[in-house]
């Protein structure tokens, strides 16, 4: 088998960008894709793709960049590397619905490799509800179980650890939501044939995603929401941004590369609130929700 090129790979996550922009825009039935195609300085460019104002889609982005050139040295230290020379493709999507009965959902896949040939797969999806639905959250991790069953029995309890551990608001002591699975630096035994397959695995991925979310638009928009369970909406999406800036490693990666930041910042809802002390009813929703907040929920 020969080495799958890093060229090959950006194609295929092109084609990726491409298949769920299409899956989005017919859940969502109003809105389509607006396109920029941007270049960075230091090497490489990509394609945003950002829907707004939709039936079911206040605003989402699906982004797809391939961008090559050489690590700042903050970089290089928080990756333990010595080269500086990078390429990094791959597809970054967040959705943030109209519904607070809609979750908000994240997906990214990505590889990454060095001038000196070391290279690794990284990605994950989570979903964060506003409200948290048990049987929903369950549902979720059950297609994600079964695609990490596909490749490898051990990787949905570690990946779904990790992305417990990672999706985490620290200063809040809270999850970000009912997770997902998440994993980086992940290169097998380094052959053309580990690398195939973990290619496979993230392409999975990305193609299960247009397919989760559908779901969850099909499920839950049909729904009636009051203003109160709007305003938790915007409660719940500050939370979102508060993480995304303060513990986002790939924000932290595209801002500390001068990356484009109208992409970069693409994960922003376009409105957000953060309320001063916010109390849940005893018994509300609200506070159910909050409860479910933690580390180590066994969803499967």
């Amino acid at each position: 088998m020969g080495t799958i090129t890093k060229e090959q790979i950006a194609a295929l996550y092109q084609q990726a960008q491409d298949a769920i922009c299409a899956q989005l825009e017919l859940a969502d039935g109003k809105a389509k894709f607006m396109e920029e195609i941007w270049e960075r300085d230091g090497g490489g460019g990509g394609r945003t793709r950002i829907m707004q104002h939709g039936n079911a889609i206040e605003k989402g982005g699906v982004n797809f960049s391939a961008v090559h050139g050489e690590l700042p040295e903050k970089i290089m230290q928080a990756l333990r590397v010595t080269d500086n020379r990078f390429f990094a493709t791959g597809v970054s999507i967040v959705q943030h619905p109209v519904s607070p009965m809609v979750p908000i959902i994240h997906m990214n896949v990505r590889y990454f490799e060095l001038g000196t040939g070391e290279w690794w797969f990284g990605g994950g999806i989570d979903l964060t509800p506003h409200y948290i639905v048990e049987e929903d959250a369950h549902w979720f991790h059950a297609q994600l179980k079964a695609i990490c069953d596909k490749y490898d029995v051990g990787y949905y309890p570690r990946f779904k650890a990790w992305a417990d551990d990672y999706f985490f608001i620290e200063h809040r002591g809270e999850t970000r939501g009912v997770g997902g699975i998440f994993y980086d630096r992940q290169q097998g035994d380094g052959s053309p044939e580990a690398k195939k397959r973990l290619l496979d695995f993230s392409l999975e991925l990305a193609d299960i995603f247009g397919f989760i979310y559908t779901t969850m638009i099909a499920r839950n928009s049909h729904k009636t929401w009051t203003e109160r369970e709007k305003q938790w909406q915007l409660l719940r999406r500050g939370r979102y941004v508060e993480f995304n800036l303060v513990y986002d490693k790939g924000t932290k990666f595209g801002l500390d590369t001068q990356g484009r930041i109208e992409s970069i910042l693409m994960s922003l809802p376009e409105q957000a609130g953060w309320f001063y002390d916010f109390k849940p009813e005893v018994g509300s929703a609200e506070e159910n929700t909050l409860k479910l907040l933690r580390k180590g929920l066994d969803w499967c």
